[in-house]
């Protein structure tokens, strides 16, 4: 569902930066797989400590199991705690955003000229 932008000007940029987050989540939590394998906690740690934005937990293992099924990232065992790391499908996915990262930003710059302009 999407969200609707609130009016008052001090929580736009906020507003904004939540949202971001939530429709990059996917290559966030492969990008910081990419780094060191993490349990789901520790995905919602990252996101926190980067962005200052504390995802839902629900959302943050949904994801990670349909990046799973995806073959994306691969799930096991560590004790108690299920450990997620990058498969070489899912670095790959990666790689891609990143050489994507130009026209991403393009695109996002072409979005607030227009509104703006």
């Amino acid at each position: 569902m999407l969200e609707v932008i609130h009016p008052e000007r001090k929580n736009l940029l906020r507003q904004l930066q939540k949202r971001t987050v939530k429709n990059f989540m996917d290559i966030l939590i492969l990008s910081e797989l990419r780094k060191v394998p993490m349990s789901g906690y520790d995905v919602i740690s990252s996101i926190f400590d980067k962005f200052n934005f504390l995802p839902s937990s629900g959302s943050v293992y949904s994801l990670l199991y349909a990046l799973e099924r995806e073959g994306l990232i691969k799930g096991g065992w560590n004790g108690r705690k299920r450990i997620y790391a990058l498969t070489p499908r899912g670095d790959e996915i990666v790689e891609t955003a990143q050489t994507m990262y130009m026209n991403i930003e393009g695109l996002m710059t072409n979005i607030f000229n227009d509104v703006f302009t």
